[in-house]
C-alpha cells in the first residue's frame, strides 16, 4: 500500500478545516465579547458551532481516506473510495461515524482554544525592553501552542479510537463502545495515544504557533510602517 495514498485529500481537508475553525473562532470570540457575552461563552461557542459544521462537511472525505488506507479494499484513489462506500452503504454510509467525529473534533478544538486563551492570561508578558524580547515572545507562543495541542489530543483520543473502529466495523456508536470495552476494558482510552500526539497535538500546536507568529510579524511590520529603514 503506497504510504502517501490519499494524502492530498487528507491534507486539503485538514488544512481548510483547521484554518476555518481557528479563524472563525477568534473572529467569533471578539464579536461575542463586543456584544456582551461572557468570556466562557465567547471562547467555547464559536469553535463548537464552526467545528461541528466543518466536521459534518468534511466527513465523506475523512470516511473515504480511512477506507482508502485499508488494504483489504484495494482502492486506487479517494474518488473510487467514495464511490465504493456509496455503492455499498448508500449516502448514509458517507456520513457513518459523524457523531464520533464531531465528538472527537469539536471538543479537541474547544479544548485547544480554551487552553490557548487560558495560557495567554496565565503566562507573563515578555518585557519589550529586554534584549531577549523576540525570543521570549516565541517561547511564550510555543508554550501556549504545545499546551493547547497536547490537551486537545489527550482529551479526544478515546473518541478517535471509537471513530476509527466504527469505520472498520460499520457498527453504531453504542455497539462500538461496548465491543471496545469488552475487548480491552478502559485501556481502549489510551490505545494509539502516542500516535495521536504526533497526528493531532503536533499539527494543532504548530497551527497555533505559526498563526501567532505570523500575526506578530504582521503587527510589527504595520507598526514599523513603510519607512522602517
Amino acid at each position: 500500500l503506497p504510504p502517501y495514498k490519499g494524502m492530498f485529500a487528507t491534507v486539503f481537508g485538514m488544512t481548510y478545516a483547521r484554518a476555518a475553525i481557528f479563524f472563525f473562532s477568534d473572529t467569533g470570540r471578539e464579536l461575542m465579547l463586543q456584544r456582551g457575552f461572557s468570556e466562557a461563552t465567547s471562547t467555547v461557542a464559536p469553535p463548537l458551532v464552526v467545528g461541528s459544521l466543518v466536521q459534518i462537511i468534511n466527513q465523506p472525505i475523512v470516511r473515504a481516506t480511512v477506507t482508502l488506507q485499508d488494504p483489504s479494499y484495494n482502492l486506487p484513489n479517494v474518488f473510487q473510495s467514495i464511490r465504493h462506500i456509496y455503492t455499498t452503504h448508500g449516502i448514509p454510509g458517507l456520513w457513518h461515524g459523524t457523531t464520533a467525529g464531531v465528538l472527537k473534533t469539536v471538543p479537541k478544538y474547544c479544548t485547544a482554544i480554551a487552553v490557548k486563551d487560558f495560557m495567554e492570561g496565565f503566562l507573563p508578558q515578555p518585557d519589550p525592553g529586554s534584549p531577549s524580547y523576540e525570543t521570549d515572545r516565541l517561547m511564550r507562543s510555543a508554550i501556549k501552542s504545545a499546551s493547547a495541542g497536547v490537551a486537545g489530543a489527550a482529551l479526544t483520543n478515546p473518541l478517535d479510537v471509537i471513530r476509527n473502529e466504527q469505520f472498520k466495523t460499520h457498527l453504531g456508536l453504542i455497539d462500538t463502545i461496548r465491543n471496545l470495552y469488552r475487548e480491552m476494558g478502559f485501556r481502549f482510552f489510551a490505545r494509539g495515544l502516542g500516535k495521536n500526539m504526533v497526528a493531532v497535538a503536533l499539527p494543532v500546536g504548530c497551527t497555533i504557533f505559526f498563526t501567532e507568529t505570523l500575526i506578530q510579524f504582521s503587527q510589527d511590520h504595520h507598526l514599523l510602517g513603510p519607512h522602517r529603514d
